[in-house]
């Protein structure tokens, strides 16, 4: 009867910890899913596609807009996971590139460009404004 007993209680011990660690699996694949679908280049086109006109970025300043972005947005990608793991570690984070990104675009962007670039800030984190992946 012991033996049954002790049989029955590490199947149960066993599961238990199978489950959990399965859990823990899939939680770690739908992250990184996540921050593979991130396509730095392709969204920084489309961020550049809204600032050329918005701000008349002379032929010269777009390739450097351009990079400034896609660097902004490859380093972002990096940190996506902690968004979902440790919320105050990725906002923190976050902030310390939006700020490093927007002090090269002061630099390279007239006062007027970047009054502007500012001005389009949208006020929530809009999944529909590409413009958001800058400022949120």
């Amino acid at each position: 009867m012991k033996r049954i007993l002790l049989v029955f209680s590490c199947v149960c011990f066993l599961s238990t910890a199978t489950t959990q660690a399965q859990s823990i699996l899939d939680q770690a694949k739908k992250t990184a899913g996540s921050v593979q679908s991130f396509d730095a280049g392709g969204i920084a086109g489309s961020i550049l596609g809204k600032l050329t006109p918005a701000l008349a970025l002379t032929g010269a300043q777009q390739p450097k807009v351009q990079d400034l972005i896609t660097g902004f947005l490859k380093k972002k990608a990096g940190i996506l996971p902690l968004q979902q793991s440790n919320p105050s570690g990725y906002t923190s984070k976050f902030g310390g590139l939006k700020n490093g990104l927007f002090s090269k675009l002061k630099t390279l962007l007239t006062l007027s460009q970047y009054t502007k670039l500012l001005g389009l800030k949208p006020k929530t984190n809009d999944a529909a404004n590409v413009l958001s992946q800058l400022f949120y």
